[in-house]
């Protein structure tokens, strides 16, 4: 395969000669943002094989190199061997850039401007300086991927909050219009896709895995006109019935490709109209189109106001999590007393297997709508990739000892879940078990945190490391990122991780808790739960946070060496793990409630 993506990139090349363009940088993004593109945006895996959700290309006339995090590393050196592509790696101490490392090499570099956000192109052109051209080439790959998929559009559907939490669509446009009021916009133009789900409390499909709908959304404070390819959609009933109750409330549907034409048609009120857009979700070739309509000043750029106010939970919300995560924990027991069953029987089960088995289990669950990602089942040395893909074909087969991770999730009409459990399928080596341990010290260290309001997740990471940092261990990720309420596995505005993020824990906040560590060719280790942010008091020093664990799933005692946890963090986990026991032991087949009476007696 590796010939194949030389090839492509050679052909690329030829373009790039015929357009006289120095430099392609090739986004792995779409013209949203998005984490996870629909496929007609795997531009970068289309490319060159590499099929991590986090990755760049850049291809000049002798280099072609792709730059990505420590979650892929190792993934990237496999699946880019014979391409000709060079791995940059990204987020680690001397780290290049692209805009860096192209600096002083190109005098024109060409982009797909619908891929890439407003903000990387000015981070670009400022490196790169005024005398290097950057070009805008929309779709430039229509000319050499001959069965490029088209723009997606699948059932739209629309959400009952009365019935699974949340806020009605009025109620979130009257708030963005009293903002809009306060700041003195006239119009705002949404482009990332989670905003708009939430705003319009709309779902579809349109991604893998995101419950999304590939559209724009421009409010002003007469008119909510909603971009979405719904010619398509006339066929489906129960669409037809969604845009309905949309329209009802005041929102007009209009085909996708008319945005252009919609932001032209106010610019005769020019001295009156302003447009406000965040540089970091909008998309470079819409953005050029907004500066040369609109005179200087009329486009105002900051950070969406939606980003904060939708990582919020409500009450109600949260009352509907709470049941959803255990839901979703009888799932993952059943799973888990299946996994454990069948390979001590000495029947062989593939990580493949072992997924879809999970997935199945997923199933059976009122309001299940899909997983939130793909399910990463990884055995010994495939556990070392943070974000292996499981191949159907030829996984490796987990045998009764050492340890399997799965990482897995489920989209649910009352919410978006996400856990990891690193399972000891027997035996374990007494590195596995010091790596096991200091990790779920991490994990304990950070879930009893308590902290004043206006502390950041940038502020406690440290927490969930010091067990290994004593120990000289590390891991390359980030500790904790938001989770969306029947949207993106991966949301913000918060964070837990080293790197700078000055947004404060908020309550009402859902963030994951999942330190890792990873030995190549040997195992990977990540304990993962969900924990809410809430109030914990106050005293004379002020208002104080905490963490209310999510997560209902137990945790495996059998490779904990006890002496390496202190009592409080022994004492959280047996809490735990009664407290998961006795929630989900009167919802579990007989079977599997004996199995964990066994397993979280452990403690």
């Amino acid at each position: 395969m590796g010939n194949l993506y030389a090839e492509r990139i050679e052909s690329l090349r030829g373009l790039m000669a015929r357009k006289g363009w120095d430099a392609v940088i090739v986004s792995g993004s779409d013209p949203h943002s998005s984490e996870y593109p629909a496929s007609r945006w795997q531009q970068v895996k289309w490319l060159s094989g590499f099929t991590g959700e986090a990755g760049d290309l850049v291809i000049t006339v002798d280099h072609a190199g792709l730059w990505t995090d420590s979650r892929y590393f190792i993934q990237a050196l496999e699946q880019l061997e014979g391409s000709g592509v060079e791995l940059h790696k990204t987020r680690v101490p001397d780290a290049v850039g692209i805009p860096q490392w192209l600096s002083g090499k190109v005098q024109t570099v060409a982009v797909d401007g619908l891929c890439q956000s407003v903000s990387f192109i000015e981070e670009l052109q400022t490196e790169l300086g005024s005398e290097v051209l950057i070009v805008d080439a929309p779709d430039m790959m229509d000319e050499l991927w001959e069965d490029r998929p088209a723009v997606p559009s699948t059932p739209v559907t629309t959400l009952d909050v009365e019935c699974f939490g949340g806020r009605q669509r009025t109620e979130k446009l009257s708030w963005l219009r009293k903002w809009m009021m306060i700041k003195g916009v006239d119009r705002v133009l949404l482009s990332s896709l989670d905003e708009i789900a939430w705003m319009l409390n709309v779902r579809g499909c349109d991604i893998d895995y995101n419950p999304l709908v590939i559209s724009y959304l421009l409010v002003s404070q007469d008119s909510v006109k909603w971009f979405v390819r719904k010619s398509s959609y006339t066929y489906d009933p129960d669409t037809e019935d969604s845009f309905a109750e949309v329209v009802a409330d005041g929102v007009e549907v209009e085909d996708y490709d008319s945005v252009f034409y919609a932001l032209s048609d106010f610019t005769h009120e020019m001295s009156a109209v302003n447009v406000f857009t965040d540089p970091s979700t909008l998309n470079y070739n819409i953005y050029s189109y907004i500066k040369d309509s609109y005179p200087e000043g009329c486009v105002i750029c900051g950070t969406s106001p939606v980003i904060l106010e939708k990582s919020l939970r409500t009450a109600s919300e949260i009352e509907h999590l709470r049941q959803t995560f255990i839901d979703d924990g009888v799932a993952m027991e059943c799973f888990l007393h299946w996994l454990e069953v069948e390979v001590s029987s000495g029947r062989e089960v593939s990580e493949w297997e072992a997924s879809e088995k999970l997935t199945s289990f997923r199933a059976l669950i009122p309001g299940y709508r899909g997983n939130s990602f793909e399910n990463i089942s990884a055995y010994g040395p495939s556990a070392a990739l943070p974000h292996y893909s499981t191949p159907e074909e030829g996984s490796a087969v987990i045998r009764p000892e050492g340890l399997y991770l799965v990482d897995s999730g489920g989209q649910y009409l009352t919410g978006t879940t996400d856990i990891t459990r690193t399972v000891p399928m027997g035996k374990c080596s007494d590195l596995e078990k010091e790596d096991y341990t200091l990790v779920l010290k991490g994990m304990i260290d950070l879930s009893m945190a308590v902290f004043p309001r206006g502390t950041a997740g940038c502020q406690i990471d440290a927490l969930a490391r010091m067990p290994l940092w004593r120990a000289k261990r590390n891991f390359g990720h980030g500790t904790g990122h938001g989770i969306g309420y029947y949207l993106c596995v991966h949301e913000g505005p918060q964070s837990i991780r080293y790197q700078y993020n000055p947004q404060p824990l908020l309550p009402g906040m859902v963030t994951s808790n999942e330190p890792g560590l990873y030995r190549e060719g040997m195992h990977g280790i990540r304990h993962e739960n969900i924990v809410l942010c809430r109030k914990a008091g106050v005293s004379e020093f002020g208002e104080w946070l905490e963490f209310e664990t999510l997560t209902c799933c137990h945790i495996d005692m059998s490779a904990v060496i006890p002496e390496l946890l202190g009592e409080e963090e022994m004492e959280w986990l047996r809490n735990y793990n009664s407290w998961v026991y006795d929630t989900l032991a009167p919802l579990l087949p007989e079977e599997v409630a004996k199995w964990l009476s066994h397993k979280v007696s452990d403690c």
